[in-house]
């Protein structure tokens, strides 16, 4: 554990104005103020020192003494362009994870851009022994006449400022300073409706990683308040569930590295739930983890539950949240004959009108193995959002072909599937369950090859996105 003395660390507070351009980031400042002042209250009583950096707001604190303390400095040495934005460092750092491109707010439509700041937000107090100053000169010569090492940076813009200014993280950490960014008081200019495509939170959360990676590593306000790091009201990250129980896909594997992959940087909360390994009709905690779920991903084979777990399901669904079925999904819950009453006995149940009911299919069992299926577009499906950028030219099955088709009433064919000499057969379709409508996606394809194939990830991808009705992410 590394431990700073306080008479040799300092806080800056960045930009932290009472009012920016943007009403989305004046509201975030001043929900995460209050947070953000306590902290600094007790940096102070450990003897750390404070610095409020509002940038271009110096005439408002004109004659302050917390102003006059930085002006008043003793002089030293600076280095060469002290006061200089400093850019991005292509020597050091990629460019950044996120397109801020079009200034970054996320109201819609954008705020019009303008300086809209006249001083610091009042809800940070300014004590009597703190130091108000937006100049990289004036802070290096506080920094340096006291001696202090160490840098715990907060405030925003994490992807801007935070980063630039000639007071901030590329700049102490070019002058050997031991920086810190305290990453829950802090926030993002991005627009979620850009690259990467996330939502505004998930968009801070890479930066955060780039600067962790490239610049210096972070902290968060519970490590000196203690209790929970501060979370904006606004940033709920969707809970997204994946059931796996079945014996020859290898959706074990490949589900898991599939959401680690493409969901968890984009924000999602996962959790994977697999059948115990000594009881494959066992899924622990299942019954718990349900009602917490936004989101489930089935991709179980010929398993039955638990009465609260069949329960559970149940009931998910008919509150309306979304399903998402793989492959085996479409006999998930449909035991062998000659499995039925040896399970019965140890008090379990099965839903074998699951594939019928929910997912909407016909599973009629499958073709053998061998043939390439090749996908088509179903006919008045082009243009649905599950089927954005997908290169449908550069993707084959090479599992065999599940028969699915006719599918039931109400529910929506995307993608068919074709072997010769065989009719195509639905392989990717959408449907609303219940009276609460729950987006309800299923696909045949699942295979462990299939996770090889970009097109299938972004059809997954495409299909989680859509059941949670979040945005998807444009072609290319």
């Amino acid at each position: 554990m590394l431990r700073w003395e306080p008479q040799q660390t300092a806080v800056i507070i960045c930009d932290m104005w009472d009012r920016h351009w943007c009403r989305g980031a004046t509201e975030r400042v001043a929900e995460m103020a209050p947070r953000m002042n306590a902290l600094i209250q007790a940096a102070r009583a450990r003897g750390v020192l404070i610095i409020h950096a509002p940038s271009d707001t110096m005439s408002f604190y004109e004659g302050w003494p917390q102003r006059l303390r930085a002006q008043q400095a003793p002089t030293v040495t600076a280095p060469a362009g002290i006061n200089q934005w400093k850019s991005l460092d292509r020597d050091k750092e990629p460019p950044l994870p996120i397109d801020d491109s079009d200034g970054g707010c996320n109201e819609d439509p954008p705020c019009p851009q303008g300086r809209a700041w006249k001083s610091q937000i009042p809800t940070l107090e300014i004590a009597d022994a703190d130091v108000i100053s937006d100049s990289g000169e004036e802070i290096h010569r506080v920094l340096e006449s006291r001696g202090i090492r160490n840098v715990i940076v907060l405030g925003v813009h994490t992807n801007m400022c935070v980063l630039g200014r000639p007071f901030s993280i590329r700049a102490l950490v070019g002058r050997g300073k031991n920086v810190v960014l305290m990453r829950d008081l802090t926030d993002t200019m991005y627009n979620a409706r850009r690259r990467p495509y996330v939502s505004h939170f998930a968009g801070t959360d890479l930066v955060v990683a780039h600067i962790e990676r490239y610049w210096c590593p972070s902290v968060t306000s519970a490590d000196l308040l203690g209790g929970e790091p501060f979370r904006f009201r606004a940033d709920v990250r969707s809970r997204i569930l994946f059931l796996i129980g079945e014996d020859e896909y290898r959706t074990w594997e490949t589900l898991p590295a599939f959401a680690q992959d493409d969901l968890a940087w984009r924000g999602f909360d996962v959790r994977v739930l697999l059948e115990d390994a000594q009881d494959k009709h066992a899924f622990p905690g299942l019954d718990e983890a349900l009602p917490t779920a936004d989101l489930l991903v089935v991709s179980t084979r010929r398993r039955a539950l638990t009465p609260p777990a069949l329960k559970a399901l149940r009931a998910h669904l008919e509150q309306g949240k979304p399903l998402v079925g793989l492959r085996t999904a479409s006999h998930g819950f449909a035991v062998r004959g000659d499995e039925r009453s040896v399970l019965a006995q140890r008090g379990l149940v099965e839903w074998p009108e699951f594939d019928a009911e929910v997912l909407g299919g016909n599973y009629r069992g499958h073709y053998g193995v061998g043939p390439v299926t090749t996908l088509a577009i179903a006919e008045g499906a082009a243009g649905h959002p599950v089927l954005t950028g997908l290169d449908l030219d550069a993707w084959q099955g090479h599992a065999s072909l599940y028969r699915s088709g006719p599918l039931r009433p109400g529910c929506h064919a995307l993608l068919l599937g074709s072997i010769p000499g065989q009719a195509a057969e639905p392989v990717a379709w959408t449907r609303a369950y219940g009276p609460r409508a729950a987006r309800v996606f299923y696909t045949s394809f699942g295979h462990v090859d299939d996770f090889a194939e970009p097109a299938f990830r972004r059809l997954l991808l495409n299909g989680i996105l859509w059941a949670l009705g979040q945005p998807i992410p444009p072609a290319g």
